[in-house]
């Protein structure tokens, strides 16, 4: 009896199975065509030698291109690469620390929502637009040096000296992507029971004691989330300091490897080093977000 009905059931199973895989249809071909097929294609031209026209003219070079990154002389490794992990960490330290402050500070006044909306109102606006109004307030002329010598101070060359350009772009960028990381923080705020902190009150626990005993560790999910996220973000810059600082200025500066890919690319009609330049970098975010998946696992398992 068991095998007579089995022969329907698989029937069944088939048929949904065929209808599921063609609801997929559509996405399986977006995830093809934006992809998997750029990304086989970026793999022939990091081991490639071509100038971004004739197909014909692809060059089969081995991992030459990778050596030349790292070779001698070489400016991906420094200053490149190593601008790209200062501005990455930066602008996490930045802005989670200023998100986690805001939020905190939010969650305990009236009207949350307009200050929620108010922080951000920076990721809803044009990278463009973000660039060129600090641009123009770190000039020598601008806003900030006019605050600076209001207050008897010198004016800086913000985004002209190459010991301050990079922290410069570095703090515009935590300013523009700390609204997210306020939503989030916030949403993460709002999840812990109150009964924690009824209890640590009734315990009389100060302020500084339920924020590192109670707040940290419940709100560890979403500091995980937001780490991730904003290295990603940081690591993958590009176009805030393109607009900022004319292609990496001044000298190699303000350099990423985003930018770096772009100019060996477009300007300087190498694809093959801006591909294996991008598998550098692709490996280098997939290190870091294990290596933060790790600690935070590792943390939450000692407190």
């Amino acid at each position: 009896m068991a095998s007579a009905g089995g022969g329907p059931v698989r029937a069944a199973r088939r048929r949904q199975t065929a209808v599921a895989y063609l609801f997929l249809t559509p996405a399986l071909l977006f995830f093809a065509v934006f992809l998997a097929l750029p990304l086989l294609f970026a793999v022939l031209l990091a081991q490639s030698r071509w100038a971004g026209f004739d197909l014909a003219d692809i060059e089969p070079v081995g991992m030459a291109n990778f050596t030349d990154l790292f070779a001698r002389g070489s400016t991906f490794l420094t200053p490149v690469l190593t601008n790209t992990l200062l501005y990455a960490v930066g602008t996490v330290a930045i802005a989670l620390i200023g998100a986690l402050t805001l939020a905190t500070c939010i969650d305990n006044l009236r009207f949350q929502g307009l200050w929620r909306t108010l922080y951000f109102l920076p990721i809803v606006t044009t990278v463009v637009a973000v660039g060129n109004v600090w641009k123009y307030m770190y000039a020598p002329g601008g806003l900030i040096n006019g605050v600076l010598n209001g207050l008897g101070l010198h004016s800086v060359a913000f985004l002209q000296d190459p010991g301050t350009a990079l922290p410069s772009v570095v703090v515009v960028q935590a300013w523009a992507s700390m609204g997210t990381a306020i939503l989030i923080l916030t949403a993460g705020l709002k999840s812990i029971p109150e009964a924690y902190y009824e209890a640590a009150e009734l315990d009389g626990a100060g302020a500084g004691t339920v924020f590192r005993r109670i707040t940290l560790p419940l709100l560890r999910p979403s500091l995980l989330f937001v780490c991730i996220t904003q290295f990603i973000t940081g690591l993958q810059s590009f176009a805030l300091i393109n607009v900022m600082t004319d292609d990496g200025g001044p000298g190699d500066a303000t350099n990423v490897a985003a930018l770096e890919m772009y100019q060996q690319a477009f300007r300087y009609g190498d694809w093959g080093i801006a591909s294996a330049a991008a598998f550098v970098l692709f490996l280098v975010i997939v290190a870091i977000t294990v290596g933060q998946l790790w600690l935070f696992r590792r943390k939450g398992g000692e407190s």
